[in-house]
């Protein structure tokens, strides 16, 4: 596990290895949740990284009558 400081300002660094492994940029936007005691930090992706991510799945199934 990791530790990092919180600045005067409130601010912290996100060390090398975490921001290597999850890409992330400089200037880029994250989202922050608090969950229970703790704050997590989710990056925000950019909607081309989106692209093709569902290729291949099924679309074919039988839809409810009350469905359609």
């Amino acid at each position: 596990m990791l530790s990092v400081k919180v600045s005067p300002k409130f601010q912290v660094v996100i060390p090398k290895e975490i921001r290597e492994s999850l890409q992330v940029q400089p200037g880029q936007r994250m989202q922050v949740v608090q969950y229970e005691n703790r704050i997590e930090l989710i990056p925000e992706r950019d909607v081309g990284e989106l692209e093709g991510f569902l290729k291949g799945i099924n679309t074919k199934f039988t839809r409810e009558e009350d469905r359609i």
